[in-house]
């Protein structure tokens, strides 16, 4: 088994319980993003406006790519990529299914609600992958800390092009409906 110190050498970090809660809490967040990239196309299909559609379809293939970072990341753990339920995810994705639900279909109200309902996902994932930064720049691992800050800086961007839509156009429909 290989050790780390700040020198960034592959394997698994010198604290084997820090290890041990550092990825599992990596496999948390895989279990959100392998989720979260079948509840963004539904997401997509919901939306009446062609910008807020297509910055989910932009964010499901962000997502890929944030799925196919975290495998990265766990193979220079020398770890298998798992997924363990994320609770949160779970319930925000959720609560994105109740939007939908509970919002009549071609209308602005229904679009605000998925925009906020995307922010609380991005708010979650940013508030994830900067304490999984933060806890990788710790232990010495930079080459982890700096595939989550790819991560991190994206849905931050993410988050920011959700912002634009609601405020250049969706919020201000649905409020006249």
């Amino acid at each position: 088994m290989a050790t780390t110190t700040k020198n960034n050498q592959k394997g698994k970090m010198e604290n084997p319980e820090f290890h041990e809660f550092f990825v599992d809490e990596l496999k948390d967040i895989y279990w959100a993003e392998k989720h979260l990239v079948k509840a963004l196309p539904k997401m997509k299909k919901a939306a009446t406006s062609p910008e807020l559609a297509s910055a989910f379809e932009k964010h499901t293939a962000e997502t890929e790519t944030h799925i196919a970072t975290l495998e990265q990341v766990f193979e220079l753990l020398d770890e298998k990529a798992a997924a363990k339920k994320c609770d949160a995810m779970a319930g925000l994705l959720e609560e994105a299914n109740g939007i939908i639900e509970d919002t009549d279909a071609g209308t602005m109200i229904r679009n605000a609600g998925l925009i906020l309902a995307g922010q609380k996902v991005e708010h979650y994932e940013i508030a994830t992958y900067g304490g999984l930064r933060t806890l990788a720049a710790t232990m010495g691992r930079d080459d982890v800390a700096g595939l989550l800050q790819q991560t991190l800086d994206n849905e931050k961007a993410t988050d920011e092009a959700l912002t634009t839509c609601a405020e250049s156009l969706v919020n201000e429909q649905a409020v006249e409906e």
